[in-house]
């Protein structure tokens, strides 16, 4: 059996779920985009190709490979689009969440039931209906539980929105000890202007440090309270031009070992002066879908 254990973003991993580019499907129609980067690109006729992406991901797998990491991978859904794990579950403590995710992503879920198989089922957790939450939006970090959420009345709709007000509160319920930290993101059909996820504006990193991006959060106090929980000079923020390219949706292996993209040239060589060992792999074509590292995982077990 697998005794999951996730309490934050960066202790040494020992197991993870890595999506699949393999049978991705198609190119999406316009109508079918999940969100605005995917569309820009399908528009654009730049939409990547599923070997370009089988490639990146078997770097990445690569990379977990050489740190003596458990590898799971999905079952093979012919067309279907299964790279984000993150999407699809996340752990905390010893409880695997499943995320209330797109009604036809559940298959996906489908997918990885070897390895939900592995887990005591009574530390398999599935939310409510109502409740709307997805990975990306998640980060354990030690006492807290910080959560990227969008609650505004058009919640609705905008398909970006993925976390809502009801997720924070049975979250909370459902571990009373943690401290809950919300966060508002900024939801915009523009890419550029777009936080899909928290940790498409924020990563929280190994040696007190973490990546920030400002205009990610709808509300100023939030971003500054992160500002200050860090402490300035341990922050590496980033520009709209980075969070668009997605340098903050990086991977911790442990403290001090970090899985990047080899395009990140002003973030990968900050992480080197601070002291990190930086795993560089190609991952440009997978972030066409705004979507890159710790979007592709699925942590179960951490020391």
């Amino acid at each position: 059996m697998l005794q999951l254990n996730v309490n934050d973003e960066i202790s040494r991993l020992r197991s993870v779920v890595l999506g699949t580019a393999k049978s991705c499907g198609p190119v999406p129609k316009p109508d079918e985009a999940y969100d605005p980067k995917s569309l820009e690109h399908i528009l654009a006729g730049t939409y990547p190709l599923e070997e370009e992406m089988v490639k990146e991901m078997e770097a990445f797998a690569k990379v977990f490979r050489k740190y003596d990491v458990e590898v799971f991978r999905p079952e093979v859904i012919e067309n279907c689009n299964q790279i984000f794990s993150r999407d699809i579950a996340f752990v905390i403590g010893d409880k695997l969440i499943i995320a209330n995710i797109l009604p036809d992503r559940e298959q996906e879920v489908e997918a990885i039931l070897h390895v939900l198989e592995e887990i005591d089922e009574q530390n398999i957790i599935r939310p409510p209906e109502e409740v709307h939450v997805e990975g990306g939006d998640v980060m354990p970090w030690n006492d807290y539980i910080f959560i990227g959420t969008y609650t505004a009345d058009d919640y609705a709709t905008h398909i970006t929105a993925r976390t809502n007000k009801a997720a924070v509160e049975f979250i909370s319920q459902l571990f009373p000890q943690k401290k809950i930290r919300p966060f508002e993101l900024r939801k915009s059909k523009n890419a550029r202007e777009n936080a899909l996820h928290l940790d498409c504006c924020f990563q929280p990193l190994g040696k007190g440090k973490a990546i920030l991006h400002r205009n990610g959060f709808l509300v100023e106090d939030e971003y500054r309270w992160l500002v200050d929980f860090f402490g300035k000079e341990n922050i590496f923020e980033i520009s709209a031009e980075e969070m668009y390219h997605m340098y903050s949706n990086v991977f911790s292996i442990s403290p001090d070992v970090v899985v990047s993209e080899r395009n990140f040239t002003r973030l990968n060589n900050w992480l080197r002066e601070n002291g990190f060992t930086v795993e560089e792999i190609p991952y440009s074509e997978i972030a066409k879908q705004e979507g890159l590292l710790r979007c592709s995982t699925l942590p179960l077990v951490r020391e």
